[in-house]
């Protein structure tokens, strides 16, 4: 087998009339390792996650793949790879990637027009993450796959809800045993809360969601989370509720109109522009089911309304969108201030974010797994940084965090500090309180992704 021969699994003709296999452009992919019988190969999948599917190779075509840039013919292609590639083989992988909406082109966009129309088909986003993480447990329940499958869908998702809250109170019960403070008073004005995925990050959403069982319960709740994958260069905001395996929070309609008219047509129209980003994103996803299980529904049977936006980087072009095109840190952040000070009732803003992501996983050439005093100082390393920079959150001082993260280049790859300096400029905290922070690891030292747990009053 040629170093670059795909997998031989059924491989779609190539279309010698299709331009866009002709000159094939890559559309934006995450590669990983997958190993397949006994093999290790290399996966290709959407990096936007609008395509399901995944094309799986040999790892030799990551030379391939930075010469689809469009402008390239296969021919050029073959000649400048100079590693075996033969023309031949560069037909079937370009057919691969074209099959599975990896390429510019009408593959892609029918993809993409399939994932729009199904958004604005619904009135509330569906689960994504949390469904999976209930029908695991319903499964667990149910003893087997077979049995699993057996059960009516309102009986399984029934008994996953029910499992799902049963957990989500272990962990509040294991993040709280030794908390001398495990319940806060009053309603906070805003909580901080990772969106890393539940078995490694179950201790901080404890940590703070277990302290908000008793306090008031919120009219709204406005969760800013990360743009992990979506199209939007600025803040994009999401016009529709959420669901979760718990239930629904609507979304709240009162705050959207009166945030379309703080903003102006213009920067309304921005921010609503990219909605279709939230369909794929899990950081606001994640806290609902805890926003749900906390604060229960209310007298009228509904859980706390809710508005979802995702805020990008304000340590990139000051502020601004990333190309100038999208909405603004700032106008975003003044606009829902003002609307806050024209809604009654009480609102609890979440800052739905994760902090350092360091290792090999991230382009690093670092070694984190270990207990030699080198690599225990490399983890050490990440942790002092990020105490540095939490540092700034605790004393009230979001722009210094800016200004550090600008001028350092952001070293750690903090994925959220837009909405963590947006929620601080929301609600101008009079304490910001460190309640628990952590770092979650694989066993291989491969990617360390680190979280907080944070209150604001």
């Amino acid at each position: 087998m040629s170093q670059f021969n795909p997998v031989p699994d059924p491989v779609p003709p190539f279309n010698p009339a299709a331009a866009h296999q002709q000159k094939p452009k890559l559309r934006p992919v995450r590669v990983f390792p997958a190993e397949i019988e006994g093999n290790t190969l290399m996966g290709i999948a959407d990096a936007r996650q609008i395509s399901p599917k995944v094309v799986v190779t040999h790892p030799a075509a990551q030379f391939v793949l930075p010469l689809m840039d469009g402008l390239k013919g296969l021919d050029e292609i073959v000649k400048t790879a100079a590693r075996g590639l033969t023309l031949d083989i560069l037909k079937q992988l370009v057919a691969q990637l074209d099959d599975a909406g990896l390429l510019a082109g009408p593959t892609a966009d029918a993809m993409l027009a399939r994932v729009h129309a199904e958004f604005d088909s619904q009135e509330v986003l569906p689960p994504g993450s949390t469904a999976q993480v209930a029908d695991a447990l319903a499964m667990q329940a149910a003893g087997s796959q077979e049995a699993f499958n057996a059960m009516p869908l309102e009986e399984r998702d029934a008994l996953g809800a029910k499992k799902l809250g049963e957990l989500l109170d272990d962990w509040i019960a294991q993040s709280l045993k030794d908390a001398p403070n495990p319940s806060l008073d009053v309603l906070p004005k805003a909580i901080v809360a990772p969106h890393l995925d539940y078995p490694r990050g179950w201790i901080n959403y404890g940590s703070v969601y277990g302290r908000l069982r008793v306090v008031d319960r919120p009219d709204r709740v406005i969760i800013l989370g990360t743009n992990h994958f979506g199209e939007s260069t600025g803040v994009c905001g999401c016009d529709k509720g959420y669901e979760s395996p718990l239930g629904t929070c609507e979304l709240d309609d009162d705050l959207v109109g009166t945030l379309r008219r703080k903003l102006g047509d213009a920067n309304a129209t921005k921010l609503f522009a990219n909605r279709f980003d939230h369909e794929r994103e899990h950081s606001i996803e994640l806290q609902v089911p805890w926003v749900q299980h906390v604060f229960g529904r209310d007298s009228n049977g509904k859980f706390p309304k809710i508005f979802g936006a995702l805020v990008h980087d304000p340590t990139v072009n000051n502020g601004e969108s990333y190309d100038g095109n999208g909405l603004a840190f700032e106008p975003f952040v003044a606009a829902l201030r003002e609307t806050l000070a024209t809604l009654p009732g009480k609102t609890l803003i979440i800052s739905s974010a994760d902090m350092s992501h360091v290792g090999p996983a991230f382009g690093d050439n670092v070694q984190l797994a270990g207990d030699g005093p080198e690599v225990a100082e490399n983890r050490n390393n990440v942790f002092r940084s990020d105490r540095d920079m939490i540092t700034m959150l605790t004393e009230r001082k979001p722009d210094e965090l800016i200004a550090a993260m600008s001028w350092q280049g952001n070293p750690t790859r903090w994925c959220s500090v837009g909405n963590l300096v947006a929620t601080m400029k929301l609600v101008n905290p009079e304490k910001v309180e460190l309640l628990n922070f952590s770092g979650a690891m694989d066993e291989q030292g491969q990617a360390l992704v680190t979280s907080a747990a944070m209150v604001m009053t």
